[in-house]
């Protein structure tokens, strides 16, 4: 997932969780909204760059690259990795500081840096032991809408559990994305989700994650929010079906269109996020 859109995707997430918080007559706090914006976004960077700082050396960063060259981008992500750190620490001691740092936040603030560590360095790396898309799935799609609705209700609430099929979402668009880069990651060695079990395994896995989320938001009634209320999610699932159809049709031998496959998974993801976020704010 390209730098940018990690981070436009983390913005969509974290305003989720804000506009529950909304709907449940919250009043809005300015400053932890926006503190709490920026620290996602560097937990978010941390994800993309540290992991490269560590990438195998048989992998290239760069293409043509010298060794000098590989040594001054590595150490260059690796400062830049180690500042947006320093900041994330401050910034939520500052939140700390003006009492508006609460401690269920601050416990996912913990479970952010938890998730950022073990997925991008040793001895853990989960992002090269066919771990690392969940972890990303759940950081994004769970982790992050958690910390905004926490910081302006400073309590979790069942609604929460809307991000459990936001995160299978986001699961399969990382697998998805794995399908498009399986060669490259076969010919570097990389563990993903896809390389450890084989696609055989994991097409039927991705179809059933997809389908397991909507059922999950159709159960969302068990948790208090009635289908009335989040019936827009449901508009994305034409495009989940069509999502599916074609990592079938690949499957089975058909000629990939990677982009299409690519946009679908993302809309999917995305949209299901946006229409969410919507419909609290709206209510």
């Amino acid at each position: 997932m390209s730098f940018l859109l990690s981070l436009l995707l983390a913005a969509l997430t974290y305003v989720f969780g804000t506009s529950i918080a909304d709907y449940l007559g919250k009043p809005f706090l300015v400053a932890p909204f926006w503190l709490g914006l920026l620290i996602v976004l560097l937990a978010q960077a941390i994800m993309n760059l540290l992991p490269e700082v560590f990438r195998l050396d048989a992998e290239p960063l760069l293409e043509n690259e010298t060794r000098s060259k590989r040594q001054i981008l590595r150490n260059n992500l690796l400062y830049t990795s180690l500042a947006c750190i320093v900041i994330f620490a401050l910034t939520a001691h500052i939140l700390f500081a003006n009492k508006t740092l609460p401690l269920s936040s601050f416990l996912f603030l913990l479970l952010s840096l938890a998730i950022v560590f073990t997925y991008s360095i040793p001895p853990f790396r989960f992002v090269n032991r066919g771990a690392g898309e969940f972890l990303l799935a759940v950081h994004l799609a769970y982790v992050v809408p958690s910390i905004a609705f926490t910081l302006q209700a400073d309590e979790t609430h069942r609604f929460l559990a809307l991000a459990v099929p936001l995160t299978l979402l986001a699961f399969s668009y990382f697998i998805m994305r794995d399908f498009q880069s399986f060669a490259q990651d076969q010919k570097y060695n990389r563990v993903t989700f896809l390389t450890r079990l084989g696609w055989e395994r994991v097409a039927p896995l991705h179809h059933l994650f997809v389908l397991l989320a909507y059922f999950l938001f159709t159960m969302s009634p068990l948790f208090g929010s009635s289908l009335s209320l989040i019936w827009p999610v449901f508009l994305t699932l034409p495009f989940a079906l069509f999502q599916i159809f074609l990592l079938r049709n690949i499957s089975l031998g058909a000629k990939p269109n990677w982009t299409l496959l690519h946009a679908t998974a993302l809309a999917v993801f995305g949209l299901a996020a946006y229409f969410l976020t919507l419909t609290f704010w709206l209510r």
